[in-house]
């Protein structure tokens, strides 16, 4: 048994020699010289490199969209336009709610609640046990609605505050050109196209983060950054990006230039998104094109 592990070891220890010669003159033309140990290695190495040239070839380019389960470009638009739908619901209901407050706050003889204050509060609180007790008007019911409104008025400041942060804000404009296609939710168009010529300069509108820079089949060249109070832009169909994700940006800094990348594209022109709170908003009600 220890012959057979030594006859191993030494046949690992022994010199190999590949050699290539010309057929006709007999001649060496290359020469090559290892062990066995060597080879082994060797060819460990090779698989390591093939291994990690696949991975990033797959992470790093568009490839990665044909893996089972990796959302592509619809699967990720149907994801967003589920969210809108969701919001819609929820408002629906919010309004509902506020509508059945009102009648019973009108049954028992109280005043109605304004319909802006719907706006103020993200829930409506629930008084109906209140609303039908025997003594409504009692000290303790006082100081709740007392509580409840003054609630809604801080609520109602905070929220006039968020509004007032971004009309105050100071937005480059992304490109110049003319919008080609207005903003329109109910034609399925959240966003506006800027057409340009080619390779002009495509700018930051705030300062940010930029959360993703990659490339897709219908979108072409695509770049977002994410800026304070929550606001996202999107910038699409660039002939090239010219920041990687993770980079921080300031407001008016080249990012991309504007081309006609993507199967979506119909000519050279800036697809522009902007976004609040997972809401899509109209650029140009906050930049001047």
């Amino acid at each position: 048994m220890a012959k057979i592990k030594k006859e191993k070891r030494n046949r690992l220890r022994n010199k190999f020699r590949f050699s290539i010669f010309n057929d006709t003159s007999h001649e060496q033309v290359f020469a090559f010289r290892s062990s066995g140990l060597m080879m082994l290695i060797s060819v460990v190495i090779a698989i390591f490199i093939l291994i990690g040239s696949v991975t990033l070839l797959i992470s790093l380019t568009p490839l990665r969209e044909f893996i089972p389960g990796y959302p592509n470009a619809q699967t990720r638009h149907a994801i967003v336009q589920n969210a809108l739908k969701a919001d819609s619901l929820e408002q629906s209901m919010k309004l509902w709610d506020f509508h059945l407050n009102n009648i019973q706050r009108i049954v028992v003889g109280m005043e109605p609640l304004d319909h802006q204050e719907i706006t103020a509060s993200n829930k409506l609180i629930d008084t109906s046990s209140t609303l039908f007790a025997k003594d409504s008007t009692t000290n303790s019911d006082s100081l709740l609605r007392q509580e409840v409104l003054k609630q809604e008025q801080l609520i109602l400041k905070a929220q006039e505050r968020k509004i007032n942060q971004i009309e105050g804000l100071h937005f480059f404009s992304p490109v110049k050109g003319i919008v080609s296609n207005g903003f329109n939710i109910a034609i399925n168009h959240p966003f506006i196209d800027i057409a340009a010529p080619a390779n002009s300069a495509v700018s930051a509108v705030l300062d940010g983060t930029v959360i993703l820079s990659t490339w897709t089949e219908e979108t072409g060249y695509t770049i977002q950054i994410q800026h304070s109070n929550n606001l996202i832009s999107i910038y699409k169909h660039n002939s090239k990006l010219l920041k990687k994700s993770g980079e921080k940006v300031k407001a008016g800094t080249v990012i991309a230039l504007v081309g006609d990348t993507g199967s979506l594209s119909s000519g050279n022109h800036l697809h522009f998104e902007l976004w609040h709170k997972g809401v899509p908003i109209d650029p140009q009600l906050y930049i001047n094109f």
